[in-house]
């Protein structure tokens, strides 16, 4: 799901349980899954549908705060 797509979706009150998970490719790097309550689950892509990656955790939580995300799960 894409930056954009994430921003209307949650300004159309869509609830996402967002996990915070390990990129199985690269285990330096963090990826963001988002999981809606009929089971459906996206990751964050960019505008090239590229799942998108961070190697700084801090960086992330950054952008899901731009996002409008206030709760995640980090999975370890």
């Amino acid at each position: 799901m894409k930056r954009a797509d994430v921003k209307r979706r949650l300004a159309e009150g869509v609830l996402f349980d967002t996990q915070i998970l390990v990129n199985p490719a690269n285990t330096c790097e963090w990826i963001v899954f988002f999981k809606k309550n009929a089971g459906r689950s996206f990751l964050l892509v960019d505008e090239n549908d590229q799942v998108e990656t961070f190697a700084s955790l801090d960086r992330l939580i950054s952008e899901l705060r731009s996002l409008g995300i206030k709760r995640t799960e980090v999975r370890l």
